[in-house]
């Protein structure tokens, strides 16, 4: 497939995705794929216009790469430089060495086509709480995982179309001002080829720039489908051993599996866990997630499991909820 694609002018390109890391090491992430030949474009660039932060575009342009296997990557981080090679799905996932202060930075990305940069946010010593915060349904109305509409919200639906859940934005800011240092961090079930859509929305409707952490579709070694709750689980004990001094508030959604995810973490790590916030979905939306309008049983329990670890939980329909019931029980990322 990927010599068919390139004699019809198709060329590697990276996508760059957010990371973060500490003092000496930065997590990086990016995709090296294939993608269409663009008019007026050169000939073989690194980057496609349709990553343009502020340009939308329907779902499906979004996914129209192919991944790139075995390329070799240089990574610039300050003034260190790495070479890493993209696995069997182009994907690049590396902890490397660098030499750079708390804070934004740029890390540059080079290929024999051409560079980009990837931003990366390194956490200082002195910060002791982050942020970590579902996507569908709690930031994003997408009404996932009934197939056909999960299809249709991906692939169809203009992403101009897409709604923020009312007050989130609002209350990730607010939250920020008690420590704008503190880490951000948007965990979703979501496939990495929407990565691009997903930042555009997230500057669109403001809400603070932080790292992804997507997974990809299809099958694995023990199935035909990733395991969504696996993916999150194995991302939240990772930031937990990286960041160890990192107390973080979970946000998320009781639609699916975040209330039985993020109990679970505070039942092993409560010291590591500032809070719980649950956003309530309509039954509307409950129908749509998992075809009942009430919430799954199980993440009832799961909240009394967080609370008996002696890690606070609130509840509410939306941000402005959410925001007052945090403050009622003091729960802040200071």
């Amino acid at each position: 497939m990927a010599r068919w694609l390139w004699a019809r002018g198709w060329r590697t390109r990276i996508e760059p995705y957010a990371g973060y890391g500490a003092p000496g090491w930065v997590r990086v992430m990016a995709r090296t794929v294939l993608s269409p030949p663009q008019p007026d474009a050169p000939a073989a660039p690194a980057r496609a216009p349709q990553d343009d932060p502020f340009q939308a575009v329907r779902g499906w342009r979004s996914l129209a790469t192919a991944q790139v296997t075995d390329v070799a990557v240089d990574v610039h981080a300050g003034s260190q430089v790495h070479r890493v090679t993209s696995d069997r799905g182009g994907y690049i996932d590396a902890v490397v060495e660098a030499d750079l202060e708390p804070g934004w930075h740029d890390v540059e990305l080079r290929i024999a086509t051409g560079g980009v940069t990837a931003r990366v946010f390194v956490v200082g010593p002195d910060v002791r709480a982050g942020l970590v915060s579902d996507i569908d349904d709690t930031i994003m109305v997408t009404s996932v995982p009934r197939p056909l509409l999960a299809v249709w919200n991906t692939f169809v639906l203009h992403e101009n179309a897409r709604r923020p859940v009312d007050g989130m934005a609002a209350l990730y800011k607010s939250l920020l001002e008690a420590d704008p240092r503190a880490p951000v961090l948007y965990l979703s079930t979501g496939a990495w080829n929407a990565a691009p859509a997903l930042d555009r929305f997230m500057q669109r409707h403001g809400y603070p720039a932080g790292a992804l952490l997507l997974t990809d579709w299809g099958p694995t070694n023990t199935g035909w489908f990733r395991s969504g709750a696996d993916h999150k689980r194995t991302s939240l004990r990772r930031l937990v051993e990286e960041l160890p001094q990192i107390r973080w508030l979970l946000v998320g959604d009781d639609g699916q599996r975040d209330p039985e995810v993020y109990g679970e973490l505070a039942a092993e790590r409560p010291d590591r866990v500032r809070g719980v916030a649950i956003r309530r979905l309509t039954g509307t939306e409950q129908t749509l997630a998992h075809g009942v309008p009430t919430p799954p049983p199980q993440s009832q329990g799961a909240n009394r499991r967080t609370a008996a670890a002696g890690v606070p939980i609130v509840t509410g329909d939306d941000g402005a909820a959410l925001a007052r019931e945090l403050r009622a029980a003091g729960i802040d990322l200071s």
